[in-house]
């Protein structure tokens, strides 16, 4: 592994590919520049008052101000998801085939160093796992690994990801971002979407919590869904991990960058990941202090209002009370029947191969989570996508 400690987060290694995007300099401009104390209850109103809001309109409901307006933000956010959505509310779930990692950022657990129980699914592991997620009735799946092209190369992800496509109708990765060929090789090997977080879009923060590795190259993970759709993704996601650097920032970032990218491939579907800092092994003490959940349904409601089209998923990593108290607020997508550790989809004889990423809240099974769903009066949905292979 090649460390780059001490190297510009900004500056791409020689094998990182560059795209001609104006989208980075933008948000980060935006980021950069706002202020959210100088928004008052007129602003917020005003947005509250559009159907189509501009990036101010979306600060404007990220202020400390417009927590007096939450009830107004939440109750317009139901509505607006009603709208588009109906009351259908999507189920997928997270396999981690492998746990992996090349990089040192402070705050995840499979960080390298971390002393964790390493492990990576075989082929049979894999099938397995599959077959057993598959028997719950999901038609969606998430693959996911730690960060590190040395254990998990590209060619053992593709071969997961065709595999899982044999099993379920859409499978998306959350993994080490690549280049634009790279992403179609995983599209021809049954992959839909591709999920990056790009944790704090701070660049100075980012560089200060990502001590080595790839990952320590803020702009490369930056374009990573642009790559993505060039490489013929059918969708990408977006998430800040809330509580790391300044909420509000990292939210309206989050938003305007998925808004940018909606705007210059119209024809890709756009989600939105909401994750708060959870716990990780040998370190309890990371949490996300000042984003409480309040906050985290202000950001919920900012988000539907301001990109009304977009899915937006609530995971696991939050309480059973808290998920089915703020689905029918605005969310389209929840996980179910979640394991983050390394191979504890394949039954009781192979619990513990690998250690998780962080500690999960809702520990609720497929059935258990359909119906929370319906008793919150809503339609729980396995899938609406059929995919012919073409």
């Amino acid at each position: 592994m090649k460390f780059i400690q001490k190297t510009d987060p900004m500056e791409y290694l020689p094998s990182q590919e560059r795209i001609d995007s104006d989208i980075m300099l933008k948000v980060l401009n935006a980021h950069k520049n706002v202020n959210f104390d100088e928004f008052n209850a007129f602003d917020v109103q005003k947005a509250l008052d559009k159907d189509n809001l501009n990036l101010r309109d979306l600060q404007a409901l990220l202020s400390p101000v417009a927590a007096n307006f939450l009830e107004e933000m939440v109750a317009k956010s139901k509505a607006i998801k009603e709208r588009y959505f109906g009351k259908n509310i999507y189920l997928f779930t997270p396999q981690y085939i492998a746990n992996h990692c090349d990089n040192n950022c402070v705050y995840c657990g499979f960080k390298v160093g971390n002393d964790i129980k390493r492990a990576q699914l075989d082929e049979n592991d894999i099938i397995k796992e599959l077959k057993n997620i598959a028997k719950t009735g999901l038609k969606e799946i998430l693959i996911l690994t730690g960060e590190s092209q040395t254990k998990t190369p590209l060619n053992y992800i593709a071969n997961a990801c065709k595999l899982a496509k044999e099993y379920f109708d859409i499978v998306g990765v959350e993994i080490y971002p690549l280049n634009s060929d790279e992403y179609a090789i995983l599209h021809d090997n049954g992959v839909d979407f591709v999920t990056v977080f790009q944790e704090t879009y701070n660049p100075i923060k980012y560089g200060k919590i990502h001590l080595y590795g790839n990952k320590r190259v803020f702009p490369y993970r930056f374009n990573a869904q642009e790559r993505a759709l060039i490489g013929g993704m059918r969708g990408v996601a977006f998430a800040a991990l809330l509580g790391i650097d300044d909420w509000r920032k990292d939210a309206m970032a989050t938003a305007l960058h998925a808004s940018l990218i909606q705007s210059k491939y119209p024809h890709a579907e756009i989600s939105i990941s909401v994750p708060r800092l959870r716990p990780i092994i040998n370190n309890n003490k990371i949490n996300p202090k000042d984003v409480t959940e309040r906050a985290l349904l202000q950001v919920i409601a900012a988000y539907r209002l301001f990109l009304p089209y977009a899915n937006i998923t609530l995971s696991s990593r939050e309480s059973a009370y808290f998920r089915d108290n703020a689905m029918a607020l605005g969310i389209t997508k929840v996980s179910a029947g979640v394991s983050v550790g390394i191979g504890e989809h394949g039954g009781k004889d192979d619990k513990d191969k690998g250690d998780g990423q962080f500690e999960i809240s809702d520990n609720r099974d497929v059935n258990q989570m359909k119906t929370a769903i319906k008793n919150a009066g809503l339609t729980p949905v396995m899938s609406d996508y059929i995919y012919t292979g073409i």
